[in-house]
């Protein structure tokens, strides 16, 4: 009895280090890092809070522009919260969380993306109507909505890095622990008593 509490006590130690020195070898995304995307992040969705705005102002008073804009602004209202959670508590990208992140920067580029093909539209109809002024208001709104777009999903494809570096990581450390709890097992199993 006493020889197989020591050889579990080994085992556990074992893995103790084991996975100590997982830390090293695994490369979890750090603070300094997440805190870097999670900065981006704030500029990008800063940038893109003021396309909305001119969304609003081209898209018209109806119902299903109300309905764009106010999706949009939900998109940016939970980058804001994210980015607030993060910026105190970074490790939080470190987990499922992490993903939602992603796919709400995605969901703001393809929004920014939208804008900008919107605003040509209009600016191509101002133009045709003879109206140079309000093509090139609109050319702008185009191309700031792009800039925005851009932005958001450069910070997207930075935080889809992170993102599958912790994936990576977390897959490193189950193999590794399914690795120790199996050898202890086998140990276990050779010195059990017959």
């Amino acid at each position: 009895m006493r020889n197989r509490m020591a050889l579990t006590l080994l085992a556990l130690l074992s893995f103790a280090s084991t996975a100590h020195s997982q830390d090293r070898e695994l490369a979890f995304p750090s603070n300094d890092e997440i805190l870097l995307v999670v900065t981006q992040a704030d500029r990008a969705t800063a940038q893109y809070k003021l396309t909305i705005d001119a969304e609003a102002t081209f898209m018209g008073a109806g119902q299903g522009a109300r309905d764009a804009v106010a999706r949009d602004r939900d998109v940016v209202d939970g980058i804001e919260f994210a980015v607030k959670v993060l910026k105190t508590n970074p490790q939080g990208f470190n987990s499922p969380a992490g993903f939602q992140r992603l796919l709400a920067l995605d969901d703001a580029s393809r929004n920014g993306l939208l804008c900008s093909t919107q605003a040509l539209a209009i600016a191509s109809l101002k133009a045709v109507a003879g109206d140079a002024n309000g093509a090139d208001s609109m050319t702008h709104i185009a191309q700031s909505c792009e800039d925005a777009a851009t932005l958001l999903y450069t910070v997207s494809e930075s935080v889809s890095a992170l993102y599958a570096r912790y994936l990576s990581a977390e897959q490193g450390l189950t193999k590794k622990a399914v690795d120790t709890a199996t050898r202890c097992t086998e140990i276990l199993k050779r010195n059990a008593p017959k």
